[in-house]
């Protein structure tokens, strides 16, 4: 979740974050079926497709126009 500048951020989500996550989670799972497995397959394939587009547009934009900004491929 995006958070504005002075915003307290907090380790734990809030009951609407919890909620959407569990909507998002059952809509991926009613996607496939109910087959988790091929619902995991899948996640992990955007995951690397995800990755590739950032390698690419990595490679493709200036860090004069980032103004120093450089993707992370991990989440910290």
């Amino acid at each position: 979740m995006l958070r504005h500048e002075g915003e307290a951020v907090s380790a734990e989500p809030n009951q609407a974050e919890v909620e959407h996550a569990e909507n998002e989670v059952g809509a991926a799972l009613a996607y496939h079926g109910g087959d988790a497995r091929a619902a995991v397959a899948t996640l992990l394939d955007d995951c690397r497709h995800l990755r590739l587009q950032l390698a690419l547009a990595e490679g493709a934009t200036s860090r004069g126009m980032t103004r120093g900004w450089r993707p992370s491929f991990e989440r910290s």
